[in-house]
């Protein structure tokens, strides 16, 4: 997987630490405005539907479907074993996310296939959500 001083870290700002604090705790939150009750991600100041500057987070579940995906071959990273899979995730909530899909080999992802989310850890700090398929979906 490469060492966690090669792998690039997320930015992290007063709208998104709620969703990364969540993280590194093993918990997928999901941005609710607490004005008309939409779900968003990635997570922002304003809600796009109506407008309000107030919010809290709801806990996802962490299941979704592959909704679009890559597989990434070239050029080669120093901190992921190539090819690896770069995949859109509609969650069960609704909201899409965009993360890897490991565990597997790249040519068995396919749009559909379920997947739920895994957390990797690479050092104190940084904790990443990534995907793999669930169960018998290969």
């Amino acid at each position: 997987m490469g060492t966690a001083s090669t792998r690039p870290r997320p930015a992290v700002s007063d709208d998104t630490r709620f969703f990364w604090d969540g993280v590194r705790a093993g918990e997928f939150r999901i941005q609710r405005c607490a004005g008309c009750g939409s779900l968003r991600h990635p997570p922002r100041p304003m809600c796009p539907r109506c407008q309000s500057l107030e919010w809290d987070h709801v806990l996802s579940a962490g299941r979704g479907v592959v909704h679009a995906f890559a597989v990434h071959h070239k050029p080669a990273l120093p901190y992921l074993a190539s090819p690896f899979v770069v995949a859109v995730v509609e969650l069960a909530e609704g909201v899409r996310y965009v993360g890897n899909v490991i565990g597997c080999d790249p040519g068995e992802v396919r749009i559909g296939l379920p997947v739920e989310v895994v957390y990797e850890r690479y050092d104190d700090d940084l904790v990443l959500p990534q995907f793999r398929l669930v169960g018998g979906a290969r």
